[in-house]
């Protein structure tokens, strides 16, 4: 639970999420030239490539603005802290529409592929994360924020260009970053029980690590060319939900460390 300056108590986003239950979904080993050829889903044809990269990025900056701006307005208004505290059916409308759309999107091809279904379940999606998010954030002081937000940006920034230049394939990592992933939330668990400085700076720390590696792997599965593994240019849904997860999740975890070192 957290508190704001009131001493009301409403309880808080517990982040650390990505649509793995659906691993398989929307990408896989192109190494049949031909058949991606007759499914016009090759990233050889470079104007194809382009176009999805551009689309993926496009919904991801509309989806970053939104949830930054909830962020500004939850970390320096009181009026909506105070709002946010006295009506806790808010947050529990957002959890279940966050988890409700995310699974749908994550299970239902149709939901990911057809329009305008698709961007009414991510723009829902992102809303309600937006929401969860901006109370989480209204915790800390708004200095602890703003650098959190700009840490965050040089490394997803430093990493992407990472991603576009090294020789190293992390598309074949997706096994093990799944097996990090798991050990990582059973770690949040018994933090629930085992309280203290320490062990929150490291859960946050491997968090961080763990989701800088998720978006080189992303960015590369976004990317395909000479990768083993590419996502299908018509998942570009899929491929925005899942950078957009590793963008707040590295904020959110850059955010806790600070928090915790500042106190």
């Amino acid at each position: 639970m957290a508190s704001n300056d009131c001493g009301q108590q409403y309880p808080y986003a517990v982040y650390h999420s990505r649509p793995e239950v659906n691993v398989a979904i929307g990408y896989g080993d192109y190494g049949s030239d031909a058949e991606a050829q007759a499914k016009g889903l090759t990233f050889d044809n470079e104007s194809i490539r382009r176009g999805f990269i551009r689309k993926v990025y496009m919904i991801l900056l509309g989806q970053l603005v939104i949830t930054f701006g909830a962020v500004a307005v939850f970390v320096y208004s009181e009026d909506a802290k105070n709002f946010a505290a006295q009506n806790l059916w808010l947050f529990w409308v957002a959890i279940g529409t966050m988890l409700l759309t995310m699974l749908s999107m994550i299970c239902c091809e149709r939901v990911r592929r057809e329009t305008p279904t698709n961007f009414i379940f991510l723009g829902m999606f992102t809303v309600a994360e937006s929401f969860l998010l901006g109370v989480a954030a209204s915790r800390f002081a708004p200095k602890e924020v703003l650098m959190a937000i700009g840490i965050t940006a040089a490394i997803c920034l430093a990493l992407t260009v990472f991603a576009l230049q090294t020789k190293y394939d992390f598309t074949m990592m997706g096994g093990i970053l799944i097996a990090c992933l798991v050990a990582l939330l059973f770690f949040g668990v018994l933090t629930i029980f085992m309280h203290g400085k320490i062990i929150s700076l490291m859960y946050s720390s491997a968090g961080a690590v763990l989701f800088s590696i998720y978006l080189v792997y992303d960015t590369q599965l976004m990317m395909g060319g000479t990768h083993k593994y590419a996502i299908s240019p018509e998942e570009y849904i899929f491929a925005t939900l899942n950078l957009y997860l590793d963008v707040i999740n590295i904020f959110l975890d850059i955010l806790n460390i600070l928090g915790i070192t500042q106190d």
